[in-house]
């Protein structure tokens, strides 16, 4: 089990829940960054519990430039090391306090539930931009804003409302990351992603392209609804996406959400480490520039 979760963590990734949940930890006063540090962990074992559980539902052959571990080990074996880093990372979890826990757990539930939305609304051209928000909140933004809360609440600030501003700030920085990965999966190459070009049209996942072109686009909607594409379908769709005006309208949603998360962080005192959240929103924002 140790070997397949080392085989999907050390493939790298962007770490950027890790970092939010220090940084938040940081820009409200904490100073013994051990705490902080046992709740980054546990956020990324539980992503990453999340990512191996994801390739299977997808069938995804590829994760982060290499083989997946369903690839790799097969199904039954990712499933259960899926299931040994959720344990791990409420191990670490268990120091601390049963509120701090059950956010933790709220993030969990949120993450599973969102997967089952995104289930349903697969290849399912009746998916709105406030379903499409809703599986966003659930599957990613979660993670941050509850990782995000836990650190600022172990580093007991003054006043106690700056955690829930931290929080809110986590949530719209999720938001963000999201949205700006949605849109690249329409719009990157295959090594700036670490994975196939056009992932969701291919897997019929309701991405924030998709939704929008979809609203107004009858044909766009009879393909989205297609389980099996071919690759000269796929090809079009991208195509019709990169010229369309969704692009654009998945940018101006992005910086829209970057916006919120800056607007939270103000609430924070000035400090290197709410600098440090500025720039990082900033950073995600310029990934589709």
């Amino acid at each position: 089990m140790t070997e397949i979760a080392d085989h999907l963590i050390g493939a790298g990734g962007k770490r950027v829940r890790p970092v939010v949940t220090l940084l938040a930890y940081r820009a409200c006063g904490g100073e013994t960054i051990a705490d902080a540090v046992d709740v980054a962990v546990a956020l990324e074992l539980i992503h990453s519990a999340s990512l191996l559980h994801d390739d299977i539902i997808d069938e995804n052959d590829v994760r982060r430039g290499r083989d997946s571990a369903r690839r790799k080990y097969g199904i039954a074996h990712t499933l259960v090391a899926g299931d040994f880093l959720f344990s791990r990372a409420f191990q670490i979890c268990g120091r601390f306090d049963a509120e701090q826990i059950n956010w933790a757990a709220e993030a969990c539930v949120s993450l599973t539930e969102g997967e089952i939305m995104q289930s349903r609304f697969r290849n399912n051209p009746a998916v709105t931009i406030e379903d499409y928000l809703e599986i966003v909140y659930r599957k990613t933004a979660s993670l941050f804003e509850q990782g995000a809360r836990i650190s600022a609440s172990l580093a007991k600030p003054s006043p106690p409302e700056l955690v829930d501003a931290v929080a809110d700030c986590a949530r719209h920085v999720g938001l963000t990351f999201q949205i700006v990965d949605d849109v690249l999966d329409v719009t990157a190459d295959e090594e700036q992603l670490g994975k196939p070009v056009g992932l969701d049209v291919r897997e019929g996942n309701p991405s924030l392209p998709i939704v929008l072109a979809i609203a107004d686009d009858a044909e766009m909607a009879e393909l989205f609804a297609k389980p099996d594409l071919s690759e000269g379908e796929v090809s079009a769709i991208l195509g019709r996406l990169r010229r369309s005006k969704v692009i654009d309208e998945g940018q101006r949603l992005a910086v829209e959400h970057s916006r919120h998360a800056h607007d939270a962080l103000s609430r924070l005192p000035e400090s290197p480490y709410r600098e440090s959240l500025h720039a990082l929103i900033e950073q995600l924002i310029t990934r589709v520039g």
